[in-house]
């Protein structure tokens, strides 16, 4: 017998909402797309509009869960007005502005008793488990990140990246973060960082961390910039006893020993989905806050080197 599906809405209504929520949402036959909480008059054809969480519970809607994908300036206090109406909740990446924030929600969704899931999508590419697999319980020789990008095309117009509240480079650099933390056996920590900030904005545009942490060797690295134009570089070098692996196109593909290996094309978001769903149906939770933890301890510790002004 099939499950009746969990009405689930959406908040927020901006890019990746619609070219990566959206789709896997209305794949998904355990969810039904009923809302969308926008300030924008755009939404999903056929799904009704409401311009705040107050005027969708108001309108009476039956629903189960919402998506937030807004901001991470904006992500505490519209998660708490979803958990206050009793509704399961799933938090774009990353999951607040703050380590506190995150906090902050984790607890009042622990008291609301509704699942919250704190959504790494990275962690969801299709490499990730295998990789992971292979690393067990191993010596870690090496650990070099590299993470770049052309921040004028995959941020383009997007000025809030840049606010205070934005993480420049570190949105995509926690993607990476959010992979190592999972496949490694070994907890890292920022030892050291360099940031390098545009002297016109608030957030760095490049930055470099180096590793520590028992079990991390020497040689742990992250490279994160935000002005490659070459092409994508999002990859994961790790060496160790017995071998090496990479992790390359932000988990995709996997080599082991330089070997490609095959693990299936599935995107990331249909499988955060389905998760989400078992969470719910679980009534249980799922919050990992380390690789948040990592990009803050960063900016606690970093190096600040001004650079030269960037517009996009």
């Amino acid at each position: 017998m099939s499950r009746v599906p969990l009405r689930i809405a959406i908040l927020g209504y901006g890019q990746i909402a619609q070219t990566q929520h959206v789709p896997s949402i209305t794949a998904n036959p355990d969810l039904d797309l009923v809302a969308c909480i926008t300030r924008r008059d755009i939404a999903p054809q056929g799904v009704p509009i409401s311009a705040s969480v107050a005027q969708l519970q108001a309108s009476g809607l039956a629903v189960d869960a919402v998506s937030l994908c807004n901001t991470p300036g904006e992500r505490m206090s519209t998660a708490f007005e979803v958990i206050a109406a009793g509704w399961h909740t799933m938090l774009e990446k990353p999951p607040a502005a703050t380590l506190g924030a995150a906090l902050a929600i984790e607890q009042a969704a622990r008291d609301a008793n509704v699942s919250l899931f704190a959504s790494w999508h990275s962690r969801f590419a299709p490499a990730v488990a295998a990789a992971k697999r292979v690393l067990a319980g191993k010596r870690i020789d090496r650990i070099e990140i590299q993470w770049r990008e052309d921040v004028r095309k995959w941020h383009p117009g997007q000025d809030w990246i840049w606010e205070t509240s934005g993480f420049g480079v570190f949105d995509p650099g926690v993607n990476a973060l959010s992979i190592a933390t999972e496949i490694l056996p070994c907890e890292i920590e920022v030892a050291a960082a360099q940031l390098q900030v545009p002297a016109n904005r608030q957030m760095p545009i490049a930055a470099h961390l180096h590793f520590n942490g028992k079990g991390v060797p020497d040689a742990a690295t992250a490279s994160f910039d935000w002005r490659e134009t070459a092409g994508e570089q999002w990859a994961i070098h790790v060496d160790h006893e017995g071998g090496s692996l990479a992790l390359l196109d932000g988990g995709a593909r996997l080599l082991i020993d330089d070997a490609p290996v095959a693990v299936g094309d599935e995107g990331e978001y249909p499988r955060l989905y389905r998760h989400f769903v078992d969470l719910m149906r679980e009534s249980a939770s799922d919050v990992d806050l380390r690789p948040m933890r990592l990009v803050a301890d960063a900016f606690l510790i970093g190096n600040r080197e001004v650079t030269d002004e960037f517009s996009i």
